[in-house]
């Protein structure tokens, strides 16, 4: 495979498609009391602003991994370009919480057609070796400073135009996206004559993998032990093996399971799934804690990631060229132990906490990480991997990403949950019983930090790293 002339054109146009799905992750925290006055919200519905897109965008990433490969990469992405657009036009729009929550079911599943797509195309535009390491270190840097910058976006749309404009902006840029998008990137998909569809795969991993995310997500609210979350837990495995029976049965499964014998792959997916339950959550968690302990204003909470989002932009080129000369693996691994050194740094926020000497040295640790985690992990998720089975890679490793979102979401936030009910008991006062919660949610997030940390050292592999290129045709 030689690379495309156009490549960088086409690295920016898909690129900024991929950023706003990662920033509507995040965009949303800081103005959902906003969205909640204006549309009336009961306190148990406002969390399914986020919660919808993220079911929809987990559950439907490697459905649309697999569609770009069989039908086109260009076509399917300019699908979820559109249908991104729309429905984040009918978000702005929304009058109700039933047409929001449903706005954003749709919004997410754009983004998990688009993600996807968009990385199968760079990865088919560049050769492997250098160039394609740079290119992912740029994709590695948005998806990691997405949702810091979204944070900060959400905020300042919020405090001067209203909670609207953090789904109007998107309009715009989906608009230019699709003007683009047909001059500019070349058509591909895997060359195979006469295509087998896998319907039955593809209905059995998304409902699968979307009940997971939302049984996770209303987990903390309804109980981890309760007979619902059991029972739907049970169902979504039951799905999610019969997925696996069916894969072994049909001659073009959606997820071919001959993958995962390059070890590197697997061992990517355990830490991007790893990886993303600690950042989603650990900026879920920052934002409540700047405003309902420090009071911070929308505006002023999202600011305060600024360096987050500055250092990991800055950090990504360092990172990128330190894994093109000694891999991914210590790269990785020097990413990861500064994520959960900011775990830990995190779990010892006081009550009256400052930004330059509380919450700053986290988040320049934090941005750093972010750069020397994601960009190797993305570059190694895709080692090895042959040009028709890009997609299916592709939609991996966000899939991974996007489901250990979720979890560490759900799971913070049942740790939150149950040492404030905890503290307020024991008599505590409300902002002493909050970063109680949110101190001891940070110390689950470090222990996922560690996991990822172990499993980077124990299953990604430099040997596979460099021997990618010729392990490519035959996988």
């Amino acid at each position: 495979m030689t690379s495309n002339p156009h490549r960088w054109r086409i690295l920016a146009v898909v690129a900024t498609a991929f950023f706003m799905t990662i920033l509507d992750v995040s965009i949303v925290n800081v103005a959902l009391p906003s969205i909640g006055k204006a549309l009336d919200f009961s306190r148990e519905n406002l969390q399914w602003v986020i919660t919808a897109y993220a079911i929809a965008f987990g559950g439907f990433l490697l459905l649309g991994g697999r569609a770009a490969d069989l039908l086109g990469r260009r076509r399917v992405f300019m699908v979820g370009v559109a249908l991104f657009t729309l429905a984040s036009l009918a978000c702005g729009l929304a009058q109700s919480e039933g047409m929001l929550i449903a706005s954003r079911a749709v919004q997410g599943l754009g983004g998990a057609i688009i993600s996807p797509a968009a990385l199968s195309i760079v990865m088919t535009s560049f050769e492997e070796g250098p160039e394609r390491n740079k290119a992912l270190g740029i994709w590695g840097a948005l998806g990691g400073g997405g949702a810091a910058v979204g944070v900060l976006a959400g905020g300042v749309l919020t405090k001067y135009l209203g909670w609207e404009w953090i789904f109007f902006v998107n309009v715009p840029v989906g608009a230019l996206v699709l003007a683009l998008t047909p001059r500019i990137v070349p058509e591909s998909r895997r060359d195979d004559t006469g295509r087998k569809y896998d319907v039955l795969g593809a209905v059995l991993v998304s409902g699968g993998l979307a009940l997971l995310v939302y049984t996770i997500s209303r987990a903390p609210d309804v109980g981890w032990v309760t007979a619902r979350t059991i029972l739907l837990l049970i169902a979504s495995l039951a799905l999610l093996a019969g997925f696996f029976v069916n894969e072994r049965r049909v001659n073009d499964p959606l997820m071919p399971f001959h993958i995962f014998r390059v070890r590197t792959v697997t061992g990517a997916n355990v830490v991007g799934l790893l990886l993303g339950a600690v950042l989603f959550a650990n900026f879920f968690l920052l934002t409540l804690y700047v405003q309902n302990v420090l009071g911070y204003s929308a505006l002023k909470a999202g600011v305060t990631f600024v360096a987050t989002a500055g250092t990991a932009v800055v950090a990504a080129g360092v990172a990128q060229a330190l894994t093109t000369k000694f891999g991914p693996k210590p790269i990785i691994a020097i990413g990861l132990a500064l994520l959960t050194g900011a775990m830990i740094w995190y779990s010892q926020i006081p009550v009256h906490g400052s930004y330059a000497s509380d919450l700053l040295p986290g988040y320049l640790m934090v941005g750093v990480g972010i750069a020397f985690a994601f960009v190797p992990v993305s570059i190694a998720a895709l080692a090895g991997v042959a040009e028709r089975e890009a997609g299916l890679a592709s939609g991996l490793i966000n899939t991974s990403q996007q489901i250990g979102g979720a979890i560490g979401t759900a799971v913070a936030s049942s740790i939150f949950t149950s040492h404030f009910k905890t503290l307020l008991r024991d008599g505590k006062s409300l902002p002493v019983a909050l970063t109680g919660g949110y101190g001891w949610a940070f110390w689950g997030l470090a222990v996922f930090g560690m996991l990822a940390f172990i499993a980077a050292l124990t299953l990604i592999r430099s040997e596979e790293m460099s021997e990618a290129p010729a392990a490519a045709p035959g996988i």
